[in-house]
């Protein structure tokens, strides 16, 4: 069952309040139908959440059934990653089923619409058929094969079954309307021969069912009631409707479309993720950078704020673009009060303290999050030699620079005041370490009510410190194009890669551990790359944006 039900309306909603209403349906059951051929996107948990929380809130049932209907392309890998990406979400399925399950219900309707004359073997090759199919402005020509017996079609169909023919050598097509202004009723395919191992029926089948065929068949054999797709099957819907009515289902369901979710700067194509994957533009289907649910979860997305974004976005008739900004600050609000607060220095200056007593370490105390008090508190080392961000110094700095330079004053978070003196350079001129003085009297949390100073850094004690890797990502796709030439707009800069520090703390930190991090954003350990010897940091979101409600 779903953490949370979605009570606002929708059309959708509304269309199975009426139809429980009028009686047309006893009880409500949806289905979320994966083609096992790719990972999850986040556009499929659009569709997870609507149907299985619709279901929910009508006290209904969700099916979870692969359309498993094209072996050259599916994988049990798939399959797993998908039952995976459901479970993470928080939803359990009522039925789990597979498309192959009902190959021979398939093959035996099939044989029905032959001795009903609805159907016959074609002969003809892929490029004749789709030439004889027409255009959307010329009617169609009907195949010389349209006129064969019913007792010819019967007995080709079943030599194709047998494995009498070869690939694309025969087809067997639904007889419909060859004149129809849909195109897609223009005698469509309806099977095609593919002498191909399936993952999960093996070699039992050479011939398949096209999955416009299969899936109303699918729905109406478990009693799905409302069948929930996206626009670009709004013109499947008569066929999908025929395929019921001709091969007589005890079951009616009905098809509704909304628009699918499309994200700013994002690929929303199987196809292409796959592409980036095979191509190695990322390191596979659970890269950080790709929208994949094994990505964002890699990130380190959380349910809750996939789950209330989807809600959030809602459902609708007509085609939009969200942006992604969106997606990026239910997780902050998520992580807001949940993230424990840390500090971590990505690009390490050395700052000695010249002042400091040497070997000396004292601990001092800060929140573990400020808008979380019952988080406690953590302590932190702070010594004679501290880590700062190369970016928090300048030695000829512009106006209203407010950051450490020479002569300038700043404070620590949660430590002290600190005065630079002097800059250490190497033979090539690079600052590699800078010597400042501190003021004892400046402790934080001692109610210091005397000089101020307009700059805080972040620090991290460096002999304390822990190695560790950041990961700081960017858009993947820099153009929001989905045309031919996608590649062309891969971002070459979507991941830098930082070696720095964290505080001591972090020692104990395991993979998927989410922190916030002192002005560089919400970070995940890594649950792939890190290791007893190497922590890995995936930044999440950064912390502030532009982007409201």
């Amino acid at each position: 069952m779903a953490e949370t039900i979605n009570t606002s309306s929708n059309f959708i909603k509304n269309i199975v309040k009426e139809d429980l209403a009028e009686g047309k349906y006893k009880d409500i059951i949806t289905r979320f139908p994966p083609e096992p051929n790719g990972y999850l996107h986040i556009g499929h948990a659009k569709s997870i959440v609507l149907n299985f929380e619709l279901a929910d809130e009508f006290r209904g049932k969700t099916n979870l059934r692969f359309d498993d209907t094209n072996p050259l392309k599916e994988d049990e890998e798939y399959v797993q990653s998908i039952k995976k990406d459901i479970e993470w979400l928080g939803y359990e399925w009522d039925g789990y089923h597979f498309a192959s399950d009902y190959f021979e219900e398939m093959y035996n309707r099939a044989v029905l619409l032959i001795k009903k004359g609805l159907a016959y073997v074609e002969d003809m090759s892929q490029d004749q058929i789709r030439e004889y199919r027409g255009t959307l402005t010329e009617a169609g020509k009907e195949s010389p094969s349209r006129s064969r017996s019913v007792e010819e079609n019967l007995d080709l169909f079943e030599r194709m079954r047998k494995g009498d023919f070869q690939n694309g050598e025969k087809v067997l097509r639904a007889k419909i309307d060859m004149s129809s202004p849909n195109i897609n009723m223009r005698d469509p395919i309806i099977y095609r021969i593919s002498h191909t191992t399936h993952h999960n029926t093996g070699d039992k089948w050479c011939i398949y069912p096209m999955y416009s065929f299969a899936h109303p068949l699918e729905d109406a054999i478990e009693g799905v009631t409302h069948s929930i797709c996206t626009l670009e099957f709004e013109d499947q819907r008569p066929l999908y409707n025929w395929v019921v009515e001709k091969c007589e289902m005890e079951s009616v369901p009905k098809q509704i479309e909304f628009a699918r979710l499309n994200l700013t700067n994002t690929v929303m194509s199987k196809r292409k993720l796959k592409q980036l994957v095979d191509e190695n533009y990322v390191d596979g289907w659970d890269d950080p950078r790709m929208p994949t649910l094994s990505g964002l979860r890699r990130r380190g997305f959380t349910p809750e704020s996939i789950k209330l974004f989807c809600r959030e976005i809602g459902v609708a008739r007509a085609d939009n673009i969200v942006d992604v900004r969106m997606l990026e600050h239910f997780i902050r609000e998520d992580l807001k009060m949940k993230a424990p607060r840390t500090m971590s220095v990505l690009h390490p200056l050395k700052v000695v303290i010249t002042n400091y007593p040497e070997g000396e370490v004292e601990w001092l105390d800060a929140e573990v999050n400020p808008e979380n008090e019952e988080m406690g508190k953590r302590k932190i080392p702070f010594s004679r030699e501290i880590y700062i961000e190369q970016s928090d110094f300048m030695e000829d700095p512009p106006k209203k620079y407010f950051r450490l330079f020479p002569g300038n004053e700043v404070r620590l978070k949660h430590a002290y005041f600190i005065k630079c003196n002097d800059v250490i350079k190497d033979d090539k001129g690079n600052v590699i370490e800078l010597h400042c003085t501190y003021d004892p009297e400046t402790k934080s949390g001692t109610g210091f009510t005397g000089r101020k100073v307009k700059g805080t850094l972040h620090w991290v004690e460096a002999s304390h410190a822990k190695e560790a890797e950041f990961r700081l990502y960017d858009s993947l796709i820099l153009d929001e194009s989905e045309g031919k030439d996608f590649l062309d707009h891969v971002n070459p800069d979507s991941l830098e890669v930082a070696q720095g520090f964290v505080e001591p703390n972090m020692v104990d930190a395991k993979e998927n551990d989410k922190f916030q991090f002192f002005r560089h954003g919400y970070f995940n350990v890594d649950p792939k790359d890190t290791t007893a010897d190497k922590l890995v940091f995936n930044r999440i979101v950064e912390l502030k944006s532009s982007f409201k409600l």
